[in-house]
């Protein structure tokens, strides 16, 4: 194609560039750059020439081709943070109509009265979950969420520390110093027995319940530990627990967040996710992201809004309570679908699926010879389990038969398998692996 530009996929053309150039009074596009230091700069990224969409879909298609799944009759026992659960086909069919299906973030979203129904309806089913007086209506993944708790625990308390119990994600910990970077804010990482050496300087305390190990912590120990000291109790969860378990609003959370993936959504490779965010009235101003409210109009019929979007995008840069949030409005509304199909009575079910099989598995581990349980509590779903090899190598012999093993934290627990059971797993699953590692068993 002798006419085509040299960049397709740029729509300005060098008129349109020059003319932009000249009304910003600069000489040509490498000027815009002066300011980055040289040894900062990347000269080139090595990219191939560009290619027609033909091309494009062909090698793009190539590449997916190389990604290695577990498809749905795969033995799975890979948790850590992401969970493959049954996915009901009503949430398809409800987020695939067109007017829902391309909704990230709504900009001027009072123009679209049913995504503004779906977020507040979204809200609503988060404070019942959570057991909170407030939401918003959803954020990035459940790592920002809680990142965005203990900045807004700092906000409200002028505080400067921040203390994290050091059994939360190591992920979540890695965004939460990330985030408290840029705002000057000192972060400690503790085990649970010294949460009572918190002092007035902290402005919250963050613990994960179930924990990164799959247990429950002690959250009334939490709380109070936090509160004695005028802190924030923020606090992470798995939203299929609280079909069993108390939700943080009954052991007196301040702020709870959670990774919503489990609730309708896919593993996706990784994301999107939706992370879920609720906390105390008090706190309503000071809450990032958005939230939507219901009304009524002068002829009384019903309205939805934004009521609050404390975004840099919409109010004023020093006004914002964050500057790096989101609504990630069609996983949200994959998890309003997911949690209205199920009920309070059917997320139960799914979660008391969850409690029982993953209790079956580890009770057949631990008796095998060479295998045991290292760590003490109640688990939900998931356990780690001390293998009599290192895991890396557990894992790649299973791979080889089929089966994709556990998570290996032998970092922090000596030869630990972080296994995961979910609704999905079968028996014969978990007896197809409790057969693998025992063939593994020192003789």
């Amino acid at each position: 194609m002798e006419n085509s530009p040299p960049h397709p996929y740029l729509p300005n053309t060098p008129e349109d560039v020059k003319a932009m150039l000249a009304t910003i009074g600069v000489e040509d596009v490498e000027e815009l750059f002066a300011d980055i230091p040289p040894h900062l700069r990347v000269d080139s990224l090595g990219l191939p020439p560009p290619l027609s969409e033909q091309e494009l879909v062909r090698e793009l298609t190539s590449l997916a081709t190389q990604n290695l799944a577990p498809g749905p009759n795969t033995p799975c026992f890979l948790g850590g943070g992401a969970y493959r659960h049954y996915i009901p086909s009503t949430v398809r069919a409800v987020i695939s109509r067109p007017e829902f299906y391309t909704a990230y973030t709504p900009y001027q979203a009072e123009i679209s009265q049913g995504t503004l129904q779906t977020m507040f309806e979204f809200q609503t089913l988060v404070c019942e979950l959570l057991g909170m007086e407030v939401a918003n209506a959803g954020m990035y993944d459940g790592a920002s969420a809680l990142a965005e708790g203990c900045l807004m625990a700092s906000l409200v308390t002028g505080r400067r520390h921040i203390a994290l119990v050091d059994t939360i994600h190591p992920h979540y910990v890695d965004v939460v110093r990330t985030y408290a970077m840029g705002r000057g804010l000192q972060v400690e990482i503790l085990p649970p027995q010294q949460i009572w050496e918190l002092d007035e300087s902290y402005a919250c305390l963050a613990v994960q319940s179930p924990n990164f190990f799959g247990y429950l912590e002690d959250m009334e120990a939490m709380a109070q530990a936090a509160h004695r000291v005028g802190a924030l109790l923020v606090t992470s969860t798995d939203p299929i627990s609280l079909g069993l378990f108390r939700p943080p609003g009954e052991y007196d959370a301040d702020v709870a967040t959670a990774e919503g993936q489990s609730l309708g959504w896919p593993l996706s490779f990784g994301g999107p996710y939706l992370g879920l965010f609720a906390s105390r009235r008090e706190f309503l101003r000071q809450m990032p992201g958005r939230i939507v409210g219901r009304t009524t109009d002068r002829y009384g019929r019903t309205g939805y809004v934004l009521t609050l979007q404390t975004r840099e995008q919409h109010i004023r840069r020093e006004r914002a309570t964050s500057n790096i949030c989101t609504s990630q409005q069609l996983v949200a509304l994959a998890a309003t679908v997911y949690l209205t199909t199920l009920g309070p009575h059917g997320l139960r079910r799914i979660a008391q699926m969850c409690y029982h099989k993953a209790h079956y598995l580890a009770q057949r581990l631990a008796s095998l010879p060479g295998y045991r349980l290292p760590l003490r509590g109640v688990f939900f779903k998931e356990f780690v389990v001390e293998c009599p090899r290192p895991p890396q190598e557990v894992n790649a012999i299973l791979l080889e038969r089929g089966i994709v093993g556990g998570l290996d934290v032998s970092s922090r627990v000596e030869r630990g398998l972080l296994l995961c059971v979910t609704e999905v797993t079968t028996r014969e699953e978990m007896d197809l692996l409790v057969g693998a590692l025992a063939s593994l068993s020192p003789r």
